[in-house]
């Protein structure tokens, strides 16, 4: 029972960590846990969605606080790099949060915070997309893609 526990808590903070700017990939510890068939692939897509959606939830949140640094020198954008990104949401809009799967969510969920994107419908999209995304990735570990 705990080590089922664990091995879900694993998942969590693996899926949390790969959301966030952090080096972490969730899609081995999720397929590893796939292919051992202990767990009901709906409480593994659950589990996997909600951390990965919860880590985008950190970038938004730093985003939110991100401009009043931008004069800093350790900033890591320059004021060129952080008003084209806020140019390129402004002009894609919301919409481009189901795009917070891809490599570049990171970045895209960051930037939805420092354009105060209104944090349910962040959670609604952000979650949609990282939720369909881990359904195609279980589907094609299973071999039916």
């Amino acid at each position: 029972m705990w080590g089922e526990a664990a091995a879900l808590g694993g998942l969590f903070l693996a899926a949390f960590g790969a959301a966030t700017f952090l080096p972490f990939q969730s899609e081995i510890v999720f397929a590893a846990m796939q292919l051992r068939d202990a767990w009901p692939i709906v409480t593994l897509v659950v589990v996997a969605s909600i951390g990965n959606t919860l880590g985008s939830a950190v970038n938004y949140a730093m985003g939110l606080g991100a401009e009043r640094f931008k004069h800093r020198r350790w900033f890591p954008a320059t004021e060129a790099q952080l008003a084209r990104a806020q140019a390129w949401y402004q002009r894609w809009g919301v919409w481009s949060l189901l795009l917070s799967w891809a490599p570049l969510g990171d970045a895209i969920t960051l930037v939805a915070g420092v354009m105060r994107t209104p944090l349910w419908l962040f959670l609604a999209l952000v979650g949609f997309a990282k939720t369909v995304r881990y359904i195609i990735f279980a589907a094609l570990t299973a071999g039916f893609l």
